[in-house]
């Protein structure tokens, strides 16, 4: 068995993220990231985001802090990829980039509780991929760092994640 060193994979994985980027801006991307850990990637290409409230994660994990909560999260999803934006309180679940356009319905009934899926056209800070610690002042960070390339969170553990918010807060909703 071949075992790949988390830094090898974390550069593999970068270089996949700024694939999303036409081959002119991919340099200053990587630019963004060194200067400021954080890159802006268009969504929709080869991935998207659920972006969740940190209230409702917190309310299925049954904790606030932050460590705890990126773990409960990593446990939740398989291990699948996700950003923490501590500053706005949100997490942002990576998915496959067909999840907006396959999951329309359930993303309307969403975004009425600050969830929404974010896709083509939309453009998300991607913090450098060996950003995996909230420190105080940062703007993002991999609450769940992204294992390999390709490797995004089911959408169906995200809905699942989702639902079981609703439950906890009491929001479930209308059929």
């Amino acid at each position: 068995m071949l075992v790949h060193p988390t830094a090898d994979r974390r550069l593999a994985a970068g270089h996949w993220l700024l694939s999303t980027l036409p081959a002119p801006q991919r340099e200053l991307a990587r630019r963004e990231w060194q200067s400021h850990e954080v890159a802006m990637l268009p969504l929709g290409g080869l991935f998207s985001a659920v972006r969740l409230p940190a209230r409702l994660v917190a309310a299925v994990a049954e904790r606030m802090e932050m460590a705890a909560l990126d773990a409960f999260l990593a446990q939740a999803l398989d291990g699948g990829p996700v950003i923490c934006d501590p500053h706005f309180a949100r997490y942002y679940a990576l998915v496959p980039a067909s999840m907006p356009r396959t999951w329309h319905q359930a993303a309307d009934d969403w975004r009425t509780r600050d969830i929404d899926c974010l896709g083509r056209g939309t453009y998300l800070g991607v913090p450098r991929p060996d950003v995996v610690h909230s420190v105080h002042g940062r703007a993002s960070y991999w609450a769940v760092p992204m294992d390999s390339p390709a490797s995004l969170c089911s959408p169906l553990e995200v809905a699942r994640l989702i639902a079981a918010g609703w439950r906890t807060l009491g929001t479930e909703p209308e059929e």
